[in-house]
């Protein structure tokens, strides 16, 4: 099969101009904000930060799921291969919060830490010198991986039959790495913000939660080019309805996942499970744990329940688009209320500002300028490569039958 048969997307310029402009507004609004609110700046910047990275570390996972289990979603591994290239630009957009670390994180501070027998038991593994290390060793996983699952399908569209057991062999014990990587990256970046709590089922909350941000992003992309040659003679109903069904998966997966951890957190009745849950639920911030369990979950779930919905492009990307709201509005839930007046840190951040449930400013310029930069690395990616990836085995087959299995 011809590479040409799907050249890379020419109409590609104006979205690609137009995120990087979002991303220079939203930069200048970041540093207006940091000069203004430091504290604030990061926490906002966080909040943006982990919402792209997930999109980001999801669509690496699915790609490897895909080199296992083959299938005729692979059509879309282009878009999978484009956001997990975004991981260099990624790099580069956490150093704020390695520079915010001591405004973020409690276990930062000496005195806070002679002062607090839980901190000092944690200290040999929440200190900053391992923490960035870690950071160092996630992050050189991942573009690893990445690059070399990239690499290697270059060579297979060029007609390299070894690179398939290549990709099959380094997903396998990549999704290992990405598994223990996110688990403890969730750890470190988010559940550190209140080193009092710990729950044994975060890793599988991030990483469900990943996998949807990255499946919503694919169905807007994949519709975005449906409406361009040649897509729009080789995308069938049925590849929106792969993914749909994927999608809907995923929402109950995470869904599980938030109440399962829920339950056994109130069966378990530890100390220092409880106070993690009360926060959420109390001072306003029980309307949007409301909000979250309406939108996030029941309402998706049941539009997703309907057929013709999934297979229909122009209906399915609204609730896409929807979930990666859904998405940033509960890694804002995570991380927000541990800042708030009841916030489980708070008594470690004496003196300090704090915000509160209202949504701040800067919580809409980071998104801005995280999510345009991101855009707008996407966009440069996608534009480089044909479509299709030509080699997959299972490609032919995908589109014949018009994504059916």
């Amino acid at each position: 099969m011809e590479t040409t048969f799907a050249p890379p997307v020419a109409d590609i310029a104006t979205p690609r101009s137009r995120a990087l402009i979002a991303g220079g507004i939203g930069l200048v609004g970041c540093a207006i904000g940091f000069l203004v609110d430091r504290d604030q700046f990061f926490r906002s910047w966080l909040i943006a930060y982990m919402l792209f990275l997930g999109i980001a570390l999801g669509s690496l996972a699915l790609m490897m799921v895909q080199h296992l289990s083959g299938g005729a979603w692979g059509v879309f591994r282009r878009i999978f291969e484009a956001s997990s290239r975004t991981l260099p630009l990624l790099m580069i957009l956490f150093i704020p919060v390695l520079l915010g670390m001591t405004s973020l994180y409690p276990w930062t501070h000496d005195d806070h830490v002679q002062a607090d027998a839980v901190l000092r038991h944690k200290a040999p593994y929440l200190n900053i010198p391992f923490f960035v290390a870690r950071a160092v060793i996630y992050f050189a996983g991942w573009w690893g991986i990445s690059f070399l699952l990239n690499k290697w399908s270059q060579q297979q569209d060029a007609g390299d039959v070894a690179a398939n057991t290549r990709l099959q062999r380094l997903s396998g014990a990549g999704l290992v790495f990405y598994a223990m990587a996110v688990t403890f990256a969730g750890i470190d970046w988010i559940m550190s913000l209140n080193p009092h709590w710990y729950s044994t089922l975060f890793g599988f909350l991030m990483m469900g939660g990943q996998g949807l941000a990255a499946l919503a992003f694919t169905i807007v992309v994949s519709t975005f080019l449906f409406r361009h040659e040649p897509m729009s003679r080789l995308l069938k109903p049925t590849h929106f309805h792969d993914l749909g069904k994927l999608t809907l998966a995923f929402v109950m997966l995470y869904a599980y996942f938030n109440f399962s951890q829920y339950m056994l957190t109130f069966a378990a009745n530890l100390a220092e499970e409880i106070p993690y849950m009360t926060v959420r639920t109390r001072n306003g911030w029980q309307y949007l744990a409301l909000f979250l369990t309406i939108f996030h979950f029941a309402v998706p779930f049941f539009l997703l329940l309907s057929r013709d919905l999934k297979r229909a492009a122009h209906r399915l990307v609204v609730v896409a688009l929807w979930l990666i709201l859904m998405r940033f509005a509960d890694i804002y839930m995570l991380v927000s209320p541990e800042f708030a007046s009841t916030g489980g840190n708070l008594h470690l951040l004496e003196g300090e500002h704090v915000s509160h449930l209202f949504v701040h400013w800067m919580d809409l310029a980071a998104p801005l300028a995280i999510g345009g930069l991101w855009l707008w690395m996407f966009f440069t990616q996608l534009q480089q490569r044909p479509l299709f990836a030509a080699g997959d085995p299972y490609l032919r087959e995908a589109l014949q039958s018009g994504g059916s299995h």
